[in-house]
C-alpha cells in the first residue's frame, strides 16, 4: 500500500473510561502519562499504534474513530482532497511530541487523519 494507515484514534467524552475499556477488552498497553491524558496505544506485532482520549484532544471534539494515513506531503494531499470534493477540517500542524498531521472530511463527512511521512514518533 503506497499510503498506509499508520495510526488510529478513539475519542469520547471520558478518556480514562475508554482507555480502561480497551485495556480490559483487548489487553492493550496504553500509556496516558502525559499532560493531556492522551492514551498512547503501543503497537503489537502486525498492528499499528493509536490513541484513546477524552473529547477535544487531537482536534476532534465529541465521539468518534479516526484513522490516519501516512502521506509524503500534507499540503499536496489536502489539495487533492479538495479537488476531489472533500474539505480540510484541521490544517497541517505539529502534534505536541508527535507527528506533523492534518485532518479532512470526505464528501460524506467522514473524518480522516493524515500524517506526514518521517515525522511519526514511535512510543518508547
Amino acid at each position: 500500500m503506497a499510503n498506509p494507515v499508520n495510526h488510529f484514534e478513539v475519542t469520547g467524552t471520558d478518556g480514562p473510561k475508554l482507555q480502561r475499556f480497551y485495556r480490559e477488552v483487548f489487553a492493550w498497553t496504553i500509556n496516558a502519562d502525559n499532560p493531556m491524558g492522551y492514551g498512547m496505544v503501543s503497537p503489537s506485532e502486525g498492528g499499528i499504534g493509536g490513541g484513546i482520549s477524552g473529547g477535544g484532544e487531537g482536534g476532534q471534539a465529541g465521539r468518534g474513530v479516526t484513522f490516519y494515513v501516512e502521506v509524503a506531503n500534507l499540503e499536496q494531499t489536502l489539495d487533492a482532497v479538495q479537488a476531489a470534493g472533500g474539505k480540510t477540517v484541521m490544517p497541517p500542524g505539529n502534534a505536541p511530541g508527535g507527528p506533523r498531521l492534518a485532518q479532512f472530511e470526505d464528501p460524506e463527512g467522514n473524518r480522516i487523519g493524515l500524517t506526514q511521512a518521517g515525522t511519526m514518533q514511535q512510543p518508547g
